[in-house]
């Protein structure tokens, strides 16, 4: 198993007014403006960390070993955002960042909690309870994340890893929200495209003209 190092920080100050003219730097010190394409891939990656943290306390709530799970994920999303703040000649050899070995962890986990889950037959949505929903959220916006390192990729070096992770991720949080739905015995909403208002005719509504 692979070490990496121990960070070493000392955040004494939380505001520097550094970042007031619209810029902000990255593990190697170098300054870019804040939209830039990088900073928005570890920006959505750390945004997607703390939509984690909130289906990771509801899991928790209801006693399941998906907290335990997405503890570990909070941890691997951190370690991406490192590797992503930091140029590709600037990565130290032991600096955190994601490898195959947390790709092949997610793939093992959604063959374990898809196994048992119902056949689909529809497109699901979000919906039935809590923590199906959180788990959602965490899927569309990791699915964004990944567009934006896909996106990074093809203007400058990206670790090829953190595309194939990020899409297993995404991946994962689908498998998830469907086994937490099953495990809280909540029912699944399925979509049905004639629920639409203009899918099929409705009960005639009165207006106040007549």
């Amino acid at each position: 198993m692979e070490r990496f190092n121990e960070p070493r920080l000392a955040l004494n100050r939380i505001y520097t007014k550094r970042g007031d003219a619209g810029e902000t730097s990255l593990v190697g010190g170098q300054r870019l403006p804040k939209d830039a394409r990088r900073i928005e891939a570890y920006g959505t990656v750390d945004e997607l960390n703390a939509l984690v943290g909130m289906a990771c306390l509801s899991s928790e709530e209801h006693g399941l070993e998906l907290a335990a799970i997405l503890k570990r994920v909070q941890h691997e999303l951190f370690n991406l955002g490192s590797i992503l703040a930091t140029l590709p000649e600037d990565v130290h050899p032991h600096q955190p960042r994601i490898t195959e070995a947390e790709i092949r962890r997610l793939e093992a986990e959604i063959d374990r909690m898809n196994e048992g889950l119902p056949e689909l037959r529809s497109f699901v949505l979000p919906g039935g309870c809590r923590l199906n929903n959180e788990l959602h959220l965490c899927r569309t916006v990791c699915r964004r994340a990944e567009r934006i390192v896909v996106a990074l990729a093809r203007e400058e070096q990206a670790p090829p890893e953190a595309i194939q992770y990020l899409n297993r991720l995404s991946d994962a949080f689908f498998v998830w929200s469907r086994w937490a739905s099953m495990q809280l015995q909540a029912p699944e909403v399925l979509w049905q495209p004639n629920l639409a208002a203009g899918g099929a005719p409705g009960p005639a509504l009165k207006t106040e003209s007549e």
